[in-house]
């Protein structure tokens, strides 16, 4: 019994000293077999702090495939190493398009090469860009030395951490950029998923154009630290649109969904949303 609680203890002092600690970490490539997909690689980062290496599974795929078809297109915003991109590339395949944006140059030299693999298989266009109402350029912080998470921000010290990048990130306008640059995609548009650390609501409202006009589905976050007002304010900016809410508890094709009336939003913490345009399994 002791010795487990030592161990326990030296794990989180070990975990608080990673945290505070400014390191880059490397990546390794690895080779799986998935089954009708066959060999896949994927760039897993080497952060330690992670809890688990990363890797695809059918389940994953899948999960997106309920929502997309072949030759599709999808927006990853706050794609991080790609973990959620890559599944989604295959869901859509090789003449569909996955558009992946991260901000973060510690994460996006992982989404980068993630993008650069299983090319025969997918198409991903990365970019590191933060997607704002406002373009320009913005502070990034995290509560991490490491990086592995984080949010932009207009001013300095911001309530994502103390730990900011030395030089400033640059955002832009979602649907501006859409329109100059993949205009032919947008019929094709089926699924936009958000993960911006609090900021979801700030980019569903720069993208109502895009919303009201091509339905795609949409993933978010109900981050952990929203108060009440800013939770329902996130529900009734989506379902006023005709969308559909659905608690999930992960990002498998077998995973457990509610679907949510407006009172739920307080009834986690925090936890993930998928909103459709049609009812979703009912």
């Amino acid at each position: 019994m002791i010795d487990t609680l030592v161990k326990y203890v030296k794990r989180k002092l070990e975990r608080r000293r990673l945290k505070s600690t400014f390191k880059e970490y490397d990546y390794q490539v690895i080779r799986l077999e998935l089954p009708q997909y066959g060999q896949i690689e994927v760039a897993q980062w080497l952060n330690p702090l992670l809890e688990k290496p990363y890797v695809v599974s059918i389940a994953d795929v899948n999960f997106y495939k309920e929502f997309t078809k072949e030759g599709d297109f999808i927006i990853d915003i706050g794609a991080h190493m790609g973990d959620m991109t890559l599944p989604m590339a295959l869901a859509v395949g090789k003449s569909g398009l996955v558009l992946a944006f991260d901000p973060n140059p510690i994460v996006y030299k992982i989404l980068e090469k993630n993008a650069s693999l299983n090319r025969d298989k997918t198409n991903i266009d990365p970019y590191r860009l933060a997607i704002a109402t406002n373009e320009g350029e913005y502070f990034y912080n995290s509560s991490e030395a490491t990086f592995s998470n984080g949010g932009i921000s207009a001013v300095e010290n911001s309530p994502h951490g103390k730990y900011g990048l030395k030089e400033k990130i640059q955002a832009v306008n979602l649907e501006r950029f859409l329109n100059e640059k993949y205009q032919d995609r947008l019929s094709h548009l089926s699924l936009i998923k958000i993960d911006t650390e609090g900021l979801d609501i700030e980019i569903i409202k720069s993208i109502e154009t895009v919303l009201t006009t091509y339905k795609p589905t949409v993933i978010f976050e109900c981050f952990k630290r929203l108060p009440a007002k800013d939770r329902y304010e996130l529900y009734d900016s989506i379902q006023k649109k005709g969308y559909y809410l659905y608690y999930i508890e992960k990002f498998e094709a077998d995973t457990h969904k509610v679907r949510l009336k407006r009172e739920d939003m307080t009834n986690w913490k925090h936890f993930d949303i998928v909103a459709t345009p049609f009812k979703w399994r009912e």
